[in-house]
This record gives structure tokens, C-alpha cells and sequence, in this order.
């Protein structure tokens, strides 16, 4: 059974600082808190986790187009 999902697009509406969370969140079709959330507790061990892999999905995700 194929679902039908949107592409993976940083969001242009839910957004804090890229869009990453929030384009994650309408992606998975969950809320936006849990991967913000996700996000600040790779951030407790030393900061890098969290940074680079927000870093990371900034660079390689691309912006929606709408």
C-alpha cells in the first residue's frame, strides 16, 4: 500500500529559523513541537548533535515552493 505523502520541503509557514521542523512535521504528518523538541535534546550533549544535524537538513532539504 503506497501512501501518498507531500516531497520533503522545509516549511514557509510553520517555521521558527529554517523551516526544518516544521517541513519534517507536515511530512511525517505530525506536530512540529516533537521534532523541535528532538532537535533541542540533540542539543544538551556539547551542542553539536543538534546543530549539525539541523545543518545538515537546512542544506539539504530544499524550500517549498508555495
Amino acid at each position: 500500500m503506497a501512501q501518498n505523502r507531500n516531497p520533503l520541503r522545509r516549511s514557509r509557514s510553520n517555521r521558527v529559523i529554517a523551516g526544518v521542523c516544521g517541513g519534517l512535521a507536515e511530512f511525517y504528518g505530525i506536530s512540529a513541537f516533537w521534532f523541535r523538541l528532538a532537535f533541542l535534546i540533540a542539543l544538551i550533549p556539547g551542542g553539536v548533535p543538534g546543530i549539525a544535524a539541523y545543518l545538515l537538513f537546512w542544506i539539504i532539504v530544499p524550500k517549498s515552493s508555495e
